[in-house]
């Protein structure tokens, strides 16, 4: 089994579950980064004690552009990782 297979996602009920979960999660984070940055550039319009709050939202989109991902791998990687289990078990005859 590899990283990054649509198929990964289908093979069970539990990596159906686990990829939604992760879904979810990554839109929160974009949505999150998405708004960081379009409010920190509307408080570049105002005066400089804004612009400070501004910069810092500008660093907080950053940091969730680059969980992005971050969540995307630990996905497969956790889904690779149930495949494996799965592989494993069944070799066994459970």
């Amino acid at each position: 089994m590899k990283l990054f297979r649509h198929g990964n996602r289908q093979k069970s009920e539990a990596a159906k579950n686990l990829y939604a979960r992760y879904e979810m999660i990554h839109t929160f984070v974009d949505f999150t980064a998405a708004i960081c940055f379009l409010v920190g550039s509307v408080l570049f319009f105002f005066h400089e004690p804004l612009k400070l709050a501004g910069i810092w939202l500008f660093v907080i989109g950053s940091v969730c552009f680059a969980a992005k991902p971050t969540i995307r791998l630990t996905r497969e990687i956790k889904l690779y990782r149930m495949g494996e289990i799965e592989t494993l078990a069944e070799r066994d005859g459970y």
